[in-house]
């Protein structure tokens, strides 16, 4: 009799270990996972100090299929000439489309957009880009709440004529890794879009 008492109160003392800790288990917090935005569209927009407006889009055909945005124009723009340069990010998934580049903005302190571009392409930032190097100059007119670069607001000034210049733009998402030094290899890649730029 006292044996069975034993084995009674030793399977009991086990269900309860089990059921404190299935429920310890339940209990537990997945780790919250950085959402992926969805970009179907992506227009640069290049305003001259005068007020004209030079556009360039990207476009994904598929949606959230497996093709990415696929570049649709080049960029002429003209020399001597100086420019403010924003972006128009969508998803236009959504009915009414959704505008990603509230949601990067509102993120600031998780994006950074780089830049590559032919050398000499521009007077001003001169080099060829900060893709390959985070604290070669680009003239970045926004910041986030720590004052490190956005990217959504640049300006440029057009260097000397050419036809066979490119512009590249790249979006990194960087959540926990953005920093003063943080560069274009550090997080993801939401986009890298290569644009054919002339100056004329």
């Amino acid at each position: 009799m006292k044996n069975i008492f034993k084995l009674n109160y030793l399977l009991f003392a086990v269900l309860t270990l089990f059921v404190f800790t299935a429920c310890e288990e339940d209990e537990a917090i997945p780790e919250e996972e950085n959402e992926v935005e969805v970009i179907t569209d992506v227009t640069l927009v290049f305003t001259s100090d005068a007020g004209a407006v030079v556009t360039a889009s990207a476009q994904d055909p598929d949606g959230e299929g497996v093709q990415e945005l696929v570049v649709k124009d080049e960029i002429k723009l003209q020399s001597g000439t100086t420019y403010t340069l924003t972006f128009e990010v969508m998803n236009n998934l959504e009915s009414p489309g959704e505008d990603i580049g509230e949601e990067i903005a509102e993120e600031d302190d998780e994006h950074q957009i780089f830049f590559a571009f032919s050398e000499g392409a521009f007077s001003n930032p001169t080099g060829n880009g900060n893709i390959d190097n985070a604290s070669d100059p680009i003239n970045y007119n926004d910041t986030d709440g720590n004052g490190n670069p956005l990217g959504l607001n640049t300006t440029w000034t057009a260097g000397n004529p050419t036809t066979a210049g490119s512009f590249t733009v790249r979006l990194q998402h960087q959540p926990d890794v953005k920093t003063a030094t943080s560069g274009a290899n550090d997080g993801d890649t939401d986009f890298e879009l290569l644009f054919r730029l002339t100056i004329e």
